[in-house]
C-alpha cells in the first residue's frame, strides 16, 4: 500500500487561479485577433496613429517616423470649426436683434428681422431705426451702437463672406427741398451711409457693397402707413463668394456675349 507523501515533499506547481487567469487571457487575445481579422482598416490611418503614438511616448527611435497628415487635418478640422462659428454667429446676431427690437417697441417701428437667403442670410433694418424722414444721415445713437455690435459679429465671419447693403424706400417721392432728386438717390445714399458706418467700425471695405432699389422692391403694400414703414428699410445681405460661384458668373457672362454676337 502506497504511503501518503508529506506536504513538503509534493512537487511544486502554479496556483489554480493563475492557470484560470492564463486561460482567460488567451481567450481574450484570440477574441480580439478574430475581431481584427474581420475588420477593414485604412493603412494610412494606422500609420498615422502609430506615428502619433510613437511621438507622444518617445518610443521607436530610429524606426519609420510618421505624422498625422496635414492635408487630412485641413480637410477635417474646418468643417467642425465652421459649423461651430456659424452657430455662434447666428446666436450673437439673434441677441443683437432682440435688443434692438426691445428698443423699437415704444416707437411703433417695424422690427429688425433675420431671414435665411439662398446664398446666406439677410438682416432687415427699419428706416425708422436709422434715419429721420427724408434723411440719409445716421444720427440715432442706438442705431450706431447696434451697427457696432453687427460689425463685431461680421468680423467673426469667414473671409469669403461679403455684405451687400441695399437701401429701400416707399413709393412717395422726396420733398422738393430735399437734397435727393428721387428715391433712387435717397435709397442709395442710405445704403452708403450704413456702409460707411460699418467701415468706421472696422469692417474691411472690400467686403462691402452699397446700393439702392428705391421703391421697386417692396415687401408690403404702400397703401397703408404700416406697409410703407416696412418698405422703408436697409437690408444687409450676407453671401459667400466661392470658386464655384465665380465660375458660374463667368460662364453666364460668356453665354450673354455669345448670344449678343
Amino acid at each position: 500500500m502506497a504511503k501518503r507523501a508529506k506536504p513538503c515533499d509534493c512537487p511544486k506547481c502554479m496556483p489554480g487561479w493563475l492557470a484560470a487567469f492564463g486561460d482567460l487571457m488567451s481567450l481574450l487575445l484570440t477574441f480580439f485577433v478574430l475581431l481584427l481579422s474581420m475588420s477593414t482598416m485604412d493603412a494610412k490611418k494606422v500609420q498615422e496613429a502609430i506615428g502619433s503614438l510613437a511621438g507622444a511616448l518617445s518610443v521607436l527611435e530610429g524606426g519609420t517616423k510618421t505624422e498625422i497628415s496635414r492635408e487630412r487635418q485641413q480637410m477635417a478640422s474646418p468643417i467642425q470649426s465652421q459649423s461651430e462659428t456659424a452657430n455662434r454667429v447666428k446666436m450673437a446676431m439673434r441677441k443683437a436683434i432682440v435688443s434692438a427690437n426691445e428698443m423699437l417697441k415704444s416707437t411703433g417701428s417695424p422690427e429688425v428681422t433675420l431671414e435665411d437667403a439662398q446664398s446666406g442670410f439677410v438682416i432687415r433694418l427699419p428706416g425708422a431705426l436709422l434715419f429721420k424722414a427724408g434723411s440719409a444721415t445716421i444720427e440715432n445713437e442706438d442705431a450706431i451702437l447696434f451697427l457696432k455690435r453687427i460689425s463685431l459679429i461680421i468680423q467673426k465671419l469667414p473671409a469669403n463672406m461679403y455684405i451687400n447693403v441695399v437701401g429701400h424706400t416707399d413709393n412717395r417721392a422726396p420733398d422738393a427741398n430735399a437734397p435727393f432728386r428721387d428715391n433712387w438717390d435717397l435709397s442709395t445714399a442710405r445704403g452708403v451711409s450704413v456702409v460707411k458706418e460699418l467701415i468706421k467700425d472696422g469692417i474691411i471695405p472690400k467686403r462691402l457693397m452699397a446700393g439702392g432699389k428705391a421703391q421697386f422692391d417692396p415687401i408690403a403694400s404702400n397703401s397703408t402707413q404700416e406697409g410703407m414703414a416696412k418698405n422703408r428699410r436697409v437690408e444687409l445681405r450676407f453671401y459667400s463668394i466661392t470658386s464655384k460661384n465665380k465660375q458660374a458668373v463667368k460662364k453666364s457672362i460668356l453665354d450673354i456675349k455669345k448670344q449678343a454676337k
